[in-house]
């Protein structure tokens, strides 16, 4: 068995990082939960995408389209060649959303930021307040690659079924249905608890302290002591989808499972199901 990750090219150091600020075929992107901390510093040549406004569509409560998408590559000077290094606070949550949509979108190199926001700063690395401007391109995406996604219809079936290893990634508390949401969090639901049968791997537990992702060992041998060893297929949720793009992006970039979508609908759309089954924990 491999002891390193099934694709390690998809994640850089900040020393990798740093030694190519300058290269035209490189753009890199912050994407941040809170979206003030772009402006308190980022990377120099760093572009930033709004996760709530550049990457979803507030009124279809949706990913982007591919026409949205081809916009907003176009509009950041990116093309079908371009090296794309994606990063952000918390951890990558939200940069591992835009990465799970380039992909969705056959964007072929993209990459992340091991450690993120956090771990370029306490490495006392260089930081920007300027934005910068990219020449536009005009970008053709690919069409949505279904596989990396599940809807709706597909999660009911395959929960009936019993034919898929759900992973729930939020906290315990939201797993066993002692709380609906993490706080200050806007985006609820009507019921907590968690999809039955599903197993709950808080995404938390693929990181180290300082925000580096765990090595391929440990990240096996966590989910496979779960029961989830990559033989059947992976659906992966938390509360917006965002949480679950970052166990998507472990267990398919750097575990190697194939077979492995995410449920961006996540709790706030199946915890507000009228006659969707639940399970809680004890006492909840």
């Amino acid at each position: 068995m491999p002891s390193s990750y099934a694709y390690p090219e998809v994640l850089v150091s900040p020393a990798w990082l740093s030694r190519r600020l300058d290269d035209p075929s490189l753009r890199i992107v912050e994407v941040d939960l809170d979206p003030k901390a772009y402006w308190q510093g980022h990377i120099p040549g760093a572009l930033s995408w709004s996760w709530s406004t550049q990457l979803s569509d507030p009124l279809t409560r949706d990913i982007l389209s591919k026409n949205q998408f081809e916009l907003l590559l176009s509009d950041a000077g990116i093309d079908p060649s371009t090296t794309v290094v994606l990063y952000g606070d918390h951890n990558n949550w939200f940069a591992a959303w835009a990465f799970w949509q380039l992909k969705i979108f056959g964007h072929q190199d993209v990459r992340l930021l091991n450690g993120g926001r956090s771990k370029w700063i306490r490495e006392g690395r260089a930081l920007s307040l300027e934005e910068p401007v990219y020449p536009s391109t005009i970008y053709f995406a690919a069409d949505p690659d279904p596989s990396l996604r599940a809807l709706l219809p597909e999660v009911r079936e395959r929960q009936v079924a019993g034919s898929a290893d759900f992973v729930d990634v939020r906290s315990v508390q939201e797993f066993s249905g002692e709380i609906l949401a993490p706080p200050g969090s806007i985006e609820s639901c009507q019921r907590g608890g968690h999809i039955p049968g599903a197993k709950n791997i808080p995404w938390s537990a693929t990181t180290r302290k300082d925000g580096m992702f765990k090595s391929f060992l440990e990240l096996r041998k966590l989910f496979a002591d779960a029961g989830v060893d990559g033989s059947r297929p992976v659906i992966t949720y938390c509360r917006i989808g965002e949480r679950s793009s970052h166990t998507w992006f472990v267990l398919r970039y750097l575990l190697g499972y194939l077979a492995v979508k995410n449920y961006d609908g996540s709790w706030t759309e199946w915890g507000n199901l009228v006659g969707a089954p639940v399970e809680r924990g004890p006492g909840f």
